[in-house]
């Protein structure tokens, strides 16, 4: 009875404290995995692009736990354009309560005020995810237009400050916590997002700067509006001061700038993971940035289109270090374009696991030109091992074994290739590829 007592006052003082938080942290046990349409598509996406890169996840990727299918920025303009932001005359799309609906001539089953809930409906029944992109804030043409706050007797005017607005874009103005209406629009949107089957939404220019009220608004939205919606933050490098803040409000939050398809962008995730690694918890997960595997730019902002420009080496760094760190998959390239090759670094299954179900997952040791990263599996026991070498010459990585594990032998298996390596007692040296990696199960 004490013991039902004690667990029981603790249930009512996270409840107190915390809120939702707990159940919030619930809706993403795992990193979440998915496909974003920024890479291939920038602004410009529509939605038959969406629903072939949800067609080819329900085929080839579902069953390795590929589930989220999100549409990014800027759905909400008829004639945007890639390589730069249409923002001299874009035709925005808003309902009478100053929130942005779909693009009705990108996204057609959204005529008729029916919002995203068809394409949602689409995606759902592929037994995948829907999620979207916005953009912090209040649309500055729902203040110039002065439209009502649902449910209140202000407008989107009385809720606006001229503070802070997106340097970047020009749609949004930000909303002043303190004004009456304010959490009451924030609601409101989650509200429509709700009602539209979204599950996941990455909000835009709310990382960096960090606006905390804001967060705190979106976070009671969430959690009133009655439907399980991941939390995604963006840009980054997001402040580490802010760390504690974000790892409580947020599912996933960046931890860098856009990432594309270069060498030295790979390679400035070791010094980022480093920093980040203590503030991963279980439903909140520091993030990378999207995968830039795949096709890229077919009408993206980086360059044009093209397969990614990172060798296939690279590629087994990249994946093997967002799994071993445990940072969220979402891919950026055009699903239906994959090669076999991508393909394979998108369901093996043993390297997943690594990301869905380790722990205890630090670096060793990191010099200029290679590094090391540990992590265990609690159900077995065993001992995951991630050697990367950062140079651009074939080198041998020597790592002493009793430095993570115990000092018995152990059978090693390479896990990018499945084969059995042998039985080695003190050291391991595997030899790796310039820019390349190796990810190892010990026994």
């Amino acid at each position: 009875m004490k013991r039902i007592a004690l667990c029981l006052a603790t249930l009512l003082f996270n409840v107190a404290v915390h809120g939702q938080q707990t159940a919030f942290h619930d809706w993403a046990p795992t990193p979440p995995m998915g496909w974003n349409s920024w890479d291939c598509f920038g602004p410009t996406v529509v939605e038959q692009e969406v629903k072939d890169n949800a067609d080819y996840m329900a085929r080839y990727l579902k069953a390795a736990g590929w589930q989220y299918i999100v549409v990014d920025i800027r759905w909400y303009v008829s004639n945007d354009k890639a390589h730069g932001y249409n923002q001299a005359n874009p035709i925005y799309n808003l309902d009478k309560y100053g929130r942005f609906i779909p693009a009705p001539n990108r996204f057609p089953s959204a005529s008729g005020g029916k919002g995203f809930k068809p394409l949602a409906d689409y995606i759902h029944g592929k037994g995948l995810k829907f999620g979207i992109h916005i953009m912090r804030g209040v649309p500055m043409i729902a203040v110039q237009q002065r439209t009502p706050v649902k449910g209140t007797k202000v407008t989107a005017a009385d809720i606006y400050s001229p503070k802070d607005s997106c340097a970047w874009l020009h749609d949004m103005c930000t909303i002043d916590a303190a004004k009456s209406g304010s959490q009451a629009y924030y609601n409101s949107l989650f509200e429509l997002y709700a009602a539209w089957g979204v599950d996941f939404v990455k909000i835009d220019d709310l990382s960096r700067p960090y606006h905390t009220a804001e967060i705190d608004m979106i976070r009671k939205a969430i959690d009133r509006c009655g439907r399980a919606i991941v939390l995604s933050t963006s840009p980054g490098e997001t402040p580490l001061e802010a760390a504690p803040h974000v790892s409580a409000h947020a599912n996933m939050w960046r931890v860098i700038d856009d990432f594309w398809d270069r060498w030295a962008q790979v390679d400035e995730h070791f010094d980022i993971f480093e920093r980040w690694n203590k503030w991963r918890i279980s439903g909140a997960w520091p993030d990378g940035d999207m995968l830039p595997l795949g096709k890229l730019s077919v009408r993206g902002e980086v360059g044009n289109p093209r397969m990614t420009a990172l060798s296939k080496d690279e590629q087994y760094t990249l994946m093997t270090l967002f799994a071993i760190f445990r940072s969220p998959l979402f891919f950026g390239g055009h699903l239906p374009d994959n090669d076999p090759f991508t393909l394979s670094l998108l369901t093996n299954r043993q390297v997943l696991d690594v990301l869905n179900n380790s722990t205890n997952n630090r670096q060793l040791f990191k010099d200029a030109s290679s590094a090391v990263w540990v992590a265990d599996n609690p159900l077995t026991g065993e001992k995951y091992l991630a050697v990367f070498n950062r140079s651009n010459s074939q080198r041998t990585i020597p790592v002493t074994l009793s430095s993570f594990a115990s000092e018995a032998a152990h059978r090693i298996k390479d896990l990018w290739t499945g084969k059995e390596l042998g039985t080695f007692s003190a050291s391991f040296q595997p030899i790796i590829a310039p820019h390349g990696a190796g990810l190892y199960k010990l026994k």
